[in-house]
């Protein structure tokens, strides 16, 4: 069966994260069945970290600020995540289902399609502070060859 999305909710949800009013960071968004839904939504990174467990598969959109005290930045990251012990045929599922999420969620920094634990446990707003827009990617592409 073809996934589907449910876009107004996962737009409402979305827009909570860009939101400046409000203190949500993150949202996920989950399977119910073969739909894409609103899951959870938090205030802190590490809430966001436990939702990622070894056998779901997930896709997180996340805020976060950089810059200094003279400028803050807001930043946005699409998460991709796949546990371990999720099946083959759902990882492969997952990459074609990216595409229903991306229609949702535009404006991205970047996107990480495979993390581990180890890589979110990094504080965004340190690693990030100061840097130019130019090199986060590249920032990113070269902590994610690291680990």
């Amino acid at each position: 069966m073809a996934t589907k999305i449910d876009k107004e909710a996962c737009r409402e949800a979305y827009n909570l994260v860009r939101d400046d009013s409000t203190n949500v960071i993150w949202v996920t968004f989950k399977y119910n069945g073969s739909t894409i839904v609103p899951g959870e939504q938090g205030t802190e990174y590490q809430s966001f970290i436990q939702e990622c467990t070894d056998d779901i598969r997930l896709f997180g959109f996340v805020r976060f600020t950089t810059g200094d005290a003279m400028s803050k930045r807001v930043k946005f990251a699409l998460i991709t995540w796949i546990g371990e012990n999720v099946s083959g045929l759902q990882r492969a599922k997952t990459g074609t289902d990216k595409t229903l999420v991306k229609e949702v969620v535009q404006v991205i920094l970047l996107l990480l399609v495979k993390m581990t634990t180890m890589m979110m446990i990094v504080d965004f707003s340190t690693v990030l502070s100061g840097l130019p827009n130019t090199l986060y990617l590249l920032l990113f592409l070269i902590f994610y060859i690291c680990f």
